[in-house]
């Protein structure tokens, strides 16, 4: 007899379609919200991470003291020529980070960005449109990411305005992305600019000089063992120092997102809230399906059919409106990303494990939906139908 039960979920389902599409729209919302909230807390972990994955390097060092990427917190330029003498280091080069007020050319309203500093003549960032940076070591030039805040104003090539109450020029563009700690924009420009305009200029930045950088990164030579020469650098490198492979620097920034801010456990709360409000909504549908049958399901016992068959039932339709709710969900959801990775220059990825995921977390709610819908059904006497 249980062959006839996929037919009878299926044909409880749609034999009002309407109906049906209605009962969909609860859980595709529940979906989305999923989605979103669930977008949102990866956007703040990607979105940290991506800066790391622009940089030609594979051993990275920074100040024992810093927290984060985000954080300030210089070392001295000189660990730069004692990490260059050591076996199976190919190369080391600095990066400076700051923050700056730029003035939008058209509202003349300021916004803080953050710039990014290196010697051009070393590629230190893996940006296709780095092949010509001629004009980035001329005096006040820089170049700006395309995917700025449209607070800026213009930013494409040619543009001059105002950097830290100093005249700046536009001479050219990429592509990086925003995350929390820069929502505004990132600026990249010439060691020797970020000089000037650093020097004593920005009393958040205090006076400083190309001897303090924010990060050295370190290219190994592939013949040998990344992990090694980090090791016998952390040794010998003086113990101010923090020296990481890139798979560690992740783990060590996207742990600072994690455990020192409140932004995760806050769309963390979100998704769960989400989840629980498919749960209520799917359990209203099935019950109110399983309740509009209940004569039916009761002449099928009466043909022999026993509590089993109920069950299944009950369980099959959970599974079908979780995976025709999905559906729709996801590809709204998909477009939802884009919009918002538009509108905030975050990086929201829809990836395969995190859809996979959120799928299971669907059919879970419906399927707990379906017990309670069926611990409520046990307590009718199919006798009081007749």
């Amino acid at each position: 007899m249980s062959p006839i039960t996929p037919s009878v979920a299926w044909l409880n389902l749609s034999h009002k379609p309407i109906r049906l599409i209605l009962l969909l729209s609860g859980i595709v919302f529940a979906v989305i919200l999923m989605f979103m909230f669930t977008g949102f807390k990866n956007a703040l972990y990607d979105s940290q991470l991506q800066l790391i994955d622009r940089l030609k390097g594979d051993i990275f060092i920074v100040n024992q003291r810093r927290v984060s990427l985000g954080i300030p917190m210089q070392i001295r330029r000189q660990v730069l020529y004692q990490a260059q003498g050591y076996e199976g280091v190919k190369s080391a080069s600095a990066l400076y980070m700051g923050e700056a007020f730029w003035k939008n050319p058209e509202t003349k309203l300021v916004r803080l960005t953050r710039v990014l500093a290196f010697n051009p003549e070393i590629p230190l960032f893996d940006f296709p449109e780095l092949q010509d940076v001629a004009e980035l070591r001329l005096p006040n030039t820089a170049w700006v990411d395309r995917l700025a805040r449209p607070e800026l104003g213009s930013i494409k090539t040619g543009t001059v305005t105002e950097l830290s109450d100093r005249r700046i020029k536009v001479v050219g563009n990429f592509t990086l992305g925003n995350d929390f700690a820069s929502l505004n924009g990132n600026l990249l420009m010439s060691e020797a600019n970020f000089q000037r305009y650093f020097s004593g200029r920005d009393p958040k930045e205090g006076n400083r000089t190309l001897n303090e950088i924010d990060m050295a990164v370190i290219e190994t030579d592939p013949q040998f063992s990344t992990a090694r020469i980090a090791s016998v650098l952390q040794q010998q490198l003086p113990k101010n120092l923090r020296i990481m492979t890139r798979d560690q620097i992740k783990v060590w920034e996207r742990k600072y997102w994690q455990e020192s801010t409140n932004i995760g456990f806050v769309f963390g709360i979100l998704t769960i809230m989400g989840f629980v409000i498919g749960v209520i909504l799917c359990y209203q549908i099935i019950y109110a399906d399983v309740n509009d049958n209940l004569r039916q399901y009761s002449t099928l016992k009466a043909m022999g059919y026993r509590n089993i068959f109920l069950y299944t039932v009950i369980f099959q339709e959970a599974l079908l409106l979780g995976i025709l709710g999905f559906i729709p969900g996801i590809v709204l959801s998909y477009g939802l990303y884009e919009i918002a990775k538009v509108a905030t220059g975050l990086v929201f990825q829809m990836t395969f494990d995190r859809s996979i995921q959120l799928l299971g977390f669907t059919i879970i709610m419906c399927f707990l939906s379906g017990l309670a819908a069926l611990f409520k059904v046990q307590q009718s006497d199919p006798a009081d139908i007749f």
